[in-house]
């Protein structure tokens, strides 16, 4: 039986491991710190992230202008949609922001979307029957990608392994295979996925690297069972330069980040999805996977990482949080951290506490320590701000590679 899950923030009363020390600066807007590497002050106290989010918010604005750019979006997307059965792939979690996404481009735009699941083996049950839920009062058709058992639990005990902060390198990379591949198999090239800068924030480049050719070269030192190669229409866990390149220049799919351009407020949405939706709280932003319980304990307590910094600060900034009360949160552990879906998740891949906890104790890593695409990136610089511009790859894509730490 699952265990209950932990309720939504404010966190429990046990307080954390100090995260900063006496030579720690904080930034004086948001509360991004110099744990990210990377990070840079201006002279007024404010961090590169806050640079970025405003240098964002003048290239997606708000209200009429977005207005008329999500119409323009969604006109394009009907335009090469037309006479099939579907006119876009939409990526689905259960999750508030998919959630939204779904209900906003059927109720508001009328698109006809495919939606879109990726399943692991570790979806909160909570998140599933939002997923159902919504696809049913909405009409929406729903597709599970279940990716191979062997494959992805393989691969999340690789990257434990491997040591480094990218624990969910694995699900990452399957979510993005599974929205093209489904885009592939029926001849759809538009993908809606539910993101925002503004309320989400882009997450640190030493937090999360998305890189395929890193999720092979750790495979190949830790894994144990063979990957599937790639297809189109099953790609598997491969996403690499070419694989990408067919995607975005062969099949012309294109990546929709709709919210960039939507006023979305999180406690008017969180109201309007239970409403209409009859949608429930996960128990905490990401729970709609149980993994982010070990990932979350592990890199507060292995790599000195809160992954609320770039969240809250991406509230504060847009309005929707008080820097005190972020900071008030960050004092204390997150609520995801529960001990008992901790054990459950460790119990599903097989392991011992023993064996996770040795896995646990080998040395800190990055994904520097292990081949990958990053020198090549840099020098695509500027093909890849074009290819972000014209929605060939996510928008978030050059940011995340270039302006979000080192």
């Amino acid at each position: 039986m699952t265990p209950s899950l932990p309720q939504p923030e404010p966190a429990p009363a046990a307080r954390s491991a100090p995260h900063m020390t006496s030579s720690t600066q904080r930034c004086l807007r948001c509360i991004m710190d110099t744990t990210v590497p990377g990070i840079q002050f201006d002279s007024r106290g404010e961090c590169s992230f806050c640079s970025l989010h405003d240098k964002l918010d003048q290239a997606f604005p708000l209200g009429e202008a977005g207005r008329q750019q999500v119409q323009k979006l969604a006109d394009d997307i009907q335009r090469v949609g037309r006479g099939k059965k579907y006119d876009c792939v939409l990526g689905v979690s259960g999750g508030r922001d998919s959630s939204y996404t779904l209900w906003y481009c059927v109720t508001k735009l009328k698109l006809r979307p495919l939606a879109v699941h990726f399943n692991d083996g570790f979806g909160n049950p909570v998140a599933g029957e939002n997923m159902i839920k919504a696809c049913r009062k909405l009409g929406v058709e729903l597709r599970t990608i279940t990716s191979d058992w062997r494959e992805s639990k393989d691969l999340k005990i690789a990257f434990l392994k491997a040591s480094t902060p990218d624990m969910e390198e694995g699900t990452d990379l399957g979510i993005a295979t599974a929205l093209y591949g489904v885009a592939a198999k029926e001849g759809i090239q538009r993908i809606v996925i539910g993101q925002s800068f503004r309320t989400e924030g882009i997450c640190p480049l030493s937090w999360n690297y998305l890189d395929g050719r890193y999720l092979k070269a750790v495979h190949k030192q830790f894994g144990t069972v063979p990957l599937r190669p790639w297809s189109p229409a099953d790609p598997g866990f491969n996403l690499d330069v070419k694989e990408m390149f067919y995607y975005a220049f062969v099949r012309r799919i294109k990546t929709v980040t709709l919210l960039y351009h939507v006023d979305y407020v999180r406690a008017d949405v969180d109201e309007l999805i239970t409403r209409e939706l009859e949608w429930v709280n996960p128990g905490a932003h990401y729970f709609d996977d149980l993994y982010q319980s070990v990932i979350y304990y592990l890199n507060r307590t292995k790599f000195n990482i809160d992954r609320r910094l770039f969240n809250y600060s991406a509230l504060i900034r847009s309005g929707q949080m008080t820097r005190e009360k972020a900071l008030e949160r960050i004092s204390h552990i997150n609520s995801i951290e529960d001990p008992r879906v901790i054990d459950l998740c460790i119990k599903r891949l097989g392991l011992t506490r023993v064996e996770f906890d040795q896995m646990v104790a080998t040395p800190p890593k990055t994904f520097r320590d292990y081949p990958n695409n990053y020198s090549l990136i840099r020098r695509l610089r500027w093909p890849i701000k074009v290819l972000s511009q014209l929605n060939l790859i996510p928008e978030s894509a050059y940011d995340k590679y270039f302006n979000c730490g080192a």
